[in-house]
C-alpha cells in the first residue's frame, strides 16, 4: 500500500528508479506547493520536457502520484490535477479532524520525553522560519513549508501507529492546494504562529482536550478561509454571467 511521505527512493535499483524517484520528489513538491495550478492537463511530453527526464521514468512518476490522489488519470487520455470543491474540503477537513484527534490523543497518552524534545526543536525551527519569500510575497517559503509538515508530523509521532501516521500524512498531502488557497482570503486574519505556539503548549502540558480544541480549531479556520474563496469565486462568476446578459 501506498501512503503519507513514504521515501520511494530507495525502492527498485538502476538509473531508471533513480531517475523515476528524483522526477517523482520534484513532482511531489510542486504539486503540494501549487506551481502546476496553470497546468490542467499533465502530458508526458510536457513533464518530460519540464523536469528532463525520459518518458519512461517520468510515467512511473506520474503513476506513483496518481496512486496517492495527488494526481487523476483518465484511461487513455493521461494525467491531470485533482480539481478542488468546496464539498471535498468539507469532507477532507472532517476526515482530517477525526484522524488527528486520535493521534493527539495517542501521543500525548504515550509521551517520551524524546517526543517532547522533538516537538519543541520542530517549533523552534517553525518559528524561525519566514513563511513568505522576500522577493514574492505571495509565495510561501518552501523551507517553511517543510518545517510546517515537521511540526504537524511532530505532533503525533508517539500514537504509536505507522499506518494512522500514514493516513494523516496522506491527508495532509490532500489539505496542502487548500492551504495555499486559504492564504489570498482577506477577509479573514489569523496568527500563523500563535496558533502553532497554542497547540504544542497544550499538548506539552499534556493538556489532551485543550490540544485537540485548539488543533481542530487550526484546521477549520484554514478551511472556513478557503470557503471564503470558494464564495468569492462564485461570486465573480456571477457578476460576469450578469454583465454578459446585460450586454445582450
Amino acid at each position: 500500500m501506498t501512503y503519507g511521505s513514504a521515501d520511494l527512493g530507495d525502492e527498485g535499483a538502476g538509473p531508471k528508479s533513480t531517475l523515476a524517484s528524483t522526477v517523482y520528489h520534484q513532482l511531489r513538491d510542486d504539486l503540494l506547493r501549487g506551481v502546476l495550478e496553470t497546468e490542467s492537463k499533465l502530458r508526458v511530453e510536457w513533464v518530460v520536457a519540464r523536469y528532463g527526464a525520459g518518458a519512461s521514468p517520468v510515467r512511473e512518476a506520474l503513476n506513483r502520484l496518481a496512486s496517492e490522489g495527488l494526481l487523476g488519470r483518465h484511461d487513455q487520455r493521461g494525467f491531470f490535477l485533482m480539481p478542488v470543491s468546496a464539498e471535498e474540503l468539507e469532507e477532507l477537513t472532517r476526515t482530517r479532524c477525526w484522524l488527528e484527534e486520535r493521534a493527539l490523543r495517542e501521543s500525548i497518552a504515550h509521551r517520551t520525553p524524546e517526543w517532547e524534545e522533538q516537538l519543541v526543536l520542530a517549533l523552534h525551527r517553525l518559528a524561525r522560519a519566514p513563511r513568505r519569500l522576500p522577493d514574492e510575497p505571495s509565495s510561501n517559503n518552501p523551507d517553511w513549508e517543510k518545517l510546517h509538515r515537521s511540526f504537524h508530523r511532530a505532533l503525533i509521532a508517539a500514537c504509536r501507529s505507522h499506518w494512522l501516521v500514514g493516513f494523516c500524512d496522506q491527508l495532509s498531502d490532500q489539505a496542502s492546494r487548500y492551504r495555499l488557497m486559504s492564504q489570498v482570503s482577506p477577509a479573514i486574519e489569523r496568527d500563523d504562529l500563535g496558533e502553532h505556539r497554542l497547540i504544542a503548549e497544550r499538548t506539552l502540558d499534556g493538556d489532551a482536550d485543550g490540544a485537540v480544541e485548539a488543533l481542530l480549531s487550526h484546521y477549520r479556520l484554514t478551511a472556513a478561509m478557503c470557503m471564503e474563496r470558494f464564495a468569492q469565486e462564485e461570486q465573480a462568476k456571477a457578476g460576469a454571467g450578469k454583465a454578459l446578459r446585460g450586454r445582450k
